[in-house]
């Protein structure tokens, strides 16, 4: 059993305002048709901080204050969590708070500072690192590595195709309720396609509705599978192979190529082009190279 479940078995509330007031924000999400994942993690979250809320002696929501949320959050930092970890919850937070707001369960909004995610470089693969994985990878984990490299789809949209959703003619990809359950488009090359093919072909079975990438036994694979197999990978060859990686890459290699930044948004699903740079940061050869080709004192005028 996992930490995290174990300690969703552990919280429940026993004031009846508060009860009330957070099944009313979780059935406010329901309405809202937020996926199962989102729901989970609304309903974890905020679940936690209001048990928590119920030790400081508070019972009704219009008695949570700013000063509650800074020491809650204070309390996760105590015990190492993340600055992701500490976001998310605060996140979350924010949210409660502000539907508590609108919908008249607290007089005023409550406000605080949100903490601060630390600038990281996160890991990408460059050309030569994905040529030395592919070198390793058989004719399913091959074909994996290459759709995700040239589709940029997220880990969940991967494992939710199925054969009929890829354009084998033209490399159009049909995602179904992809990540906020919007439908969208990706497209992969040729290259790629052959590898689907020969991955195919060791199939006992597949036709339009079987799954596009299955376990050795037919089932679909997994989120938690497609994890293991990039694991796998990290450790054959000494690279960071994980699903995000992959996706960076993606934005990465097709920024590099001269790709359209608009067009990258749409084929990546992002709903901003904040996220489109989140994404697509520019790594040190990159810096190099363009310091190199502009470089303002290499560039003056010479006597």
């Amino acid at each position: 059993m996992s930490n995290k479940t174990t300690a969703q078995r552990q919280w429940s509330l026993a004031s009846t305002a508060l009860i009330d007031a957070y099944t009313d924000f979780v059935l406010s999400r329901q309405a809202m048709n937020c996926t199962p994942a989102t729901l989970d993690f609304y309903k974890y979250t905020v679940g936690v901080f209001l048990f928590w809320c119920e030790q400081q002696g508070i019972t009704s929501p219009e008695q949570v204050t700013a000063r509650h949320v800074r020491a809650y959050i204070a309390g996760l930092v105590s015990k190492g969590r993340k600055d992701t970890t500490l976001n998310a919850n605060a996140r979350a937070i924010r949210t409660l708070l502000r539907f508590w707001h609108n919908e008249g369960y607290m007089p005023t909004l409550v406000k605080f500072d949100m903490p601060k995610l630390a600038k990281k470089r996160l890991p990408v693969l460059t050309v030569e690192e994905l040529q030395r994985v592919l070198k390793v990878c058989n004719g399913r984990d091959r074909a994996i590595i290459l759709f995700m490299v040239d589709s940029g789809l997220r880990r969940a949209e991967v494992c939710a195709l199925n054969w009929g959703n890829v354009n084998m003619q033209n490399g159009l990809v049909t995602v179904k309720q992809g990540k906020g359950r919007k439908d969208r488009s990706a497209v992969i090359s040729p290259t790629t396609r052959r590898a689907l093919l020969v991955y195919r072909r060791t199939l006992a079975k597949w036709d339009d509705n079987t799954p596009l990438f299955q376990t050795r036994t037919g089932k679909r694979m997994t989120g938690n599978a497609l994890r293991i197999m990039c694991h796998k990978l990290t450790q054959e060859t000494g690279i960071k192979v994980t699903p995000h990686a992959l996706r960076r890459t993606f934005a990465i290699l097709s920024l590099r190529a001269g790709m359209n930044v608009l067009h990258l948004q749409a084929l990546g699903g992002w709903a901003a082009l904040e996220m489109v740079r989140h994404y697509a940061q520019m790594v040190d050869d990159d810096l190099l190279q363009a310091h190199s080709q502009y470089s303002p004192v290499e560039n003056m005028p010479r006597k």
